[in-house]
C-alpha cells in the first residue's frame, strides 16, 4: 500500500504512463480534472491503480482495437468498478507523515505570497498566513480548511472571468469529453466538468492551488 496518500496525482500519472507504455505521455487538462474528481470522491488510490490496470488488460485482449487509449477517461468506468469493491474512507494513518511541518508552513506561506498583491484575495492571503503560523496537526483538518479557502478564491475568480474566456473553456471541455460521454454516468460527468472548468479558471487567473495534494 502506498503510504503517502498526498502523492495521489503523481502516483496515478506515473502508473498510467507505465500501463500505457509511454513514459513521455503527458496527461491532459481533462485527465487532471478526472483525477481531481476521483480524489474529491474519496476513491482510494489503490482502486484507481487497479482500475487502470484492468482497463488496459481488457483493451490488450481485444483482437480489434477500435479505440486508442489517449487519456485517463478511457479507464473511468474500470476505476469506478474498483472503487465499489474498495469502499470506505482512506485511513488517517496514511496521511500523518506525508509532509514535514516545515514543508506545510512553506506551502502555506507561498500561497499567501501569491495572493498578497491582489486586492480581491487579501482575506484569503490573511487566512493562509494565519494557518502557516500554527497549522492544524491533523492534515485532514488542514486540507478541509484549505478546500474552503480555495472555493472562495474560485468564486472571486469566476465573478471576474470574461465571458469569452468562460465560453472557450466550455468549448474545449466539450471537445475533449465528447469521446467519453457515453461511458460515464451523469453525476460523474457533472463532477468532471466542474473540476475541468475550475482548473482552467485557476490557470487563467494565475492563482495558486491550495490543496496539499499540490504540495509536491
Amino acid at each position: 500500500m502506498i503510504q503517502n496518500y498526498f502523492n495521489y496525482f503523481t502516483e496515478i500519472e506515473e502508473h498510467f504512463q507505465r500501463a500505457r507504455g509511454t513514459s513521455l505521455f503527458l496527461l491532459s487538462p481533462l485527465d487532471w480534472a478526472l483525477v481531481e474528481s476521483w480524489k474529491n470522491s474519496d476513491i482510494p488510490l489503490e482502486a484507481v491503480l487497479r482500475g487502470i490496470d484492468d482497463a488496459f488488460e481488457k483493451w490488450r485482449t481485444k483482437r480489434i482495437k477500435t479505440q486508442q487509449v489517449n487519456g485517463l477517461a478511457f479507464c473511468a468506468q474500470a476505476v469506478l468498478t474498483e472503487a465499489q469493491r474498495t469502499p470506505g474512507p482512506r485511513p488517517k494513518t496514511e496521511q500523518q507523515d506525508a509532509f514535514t511541518p516545515e514543508e506545510v508552513k512553506a506551502f502555506l506561506e507561498a500561497g499567501a505570497a501569491a495572493l498578497r498583491d491582489r486586492e480581491a484575495y487579501q482575506s484569503i492571503a490573511d487566512s493562509l498566513e494565519a494557518l502557516s503560523t500554527e497549522p492544524p496537526a491533523d492534515l485532514e483538518e488542514l486540507e478541509q480548511r484549505l478546500s474552503i479557502l480555495e472555493q472562495k478564491m474560485i468564486a472571486i475568480a469566476r465573478a471576474d472571468q470574461p465571458e469569452d474566456a468562460a465560453l472557450d473553456a466550455r468549448r474545449d471541455l466539450d471537445a475533449q469529453l465528447a469521446p467519453y460521454r457515453r461511458k460515464m454516468s451523469a453525476p460523474q460527468l457533472a463532477m468532471l466538468e466542474r473540476q475541468f472548468l475550475e482548473r482552467r479558471l485557476i490557470e487563467q487567473a494565475n492563482l495558486p492551488r491550495l490543496s496539499l495534494f499540490y504540495l509536491r
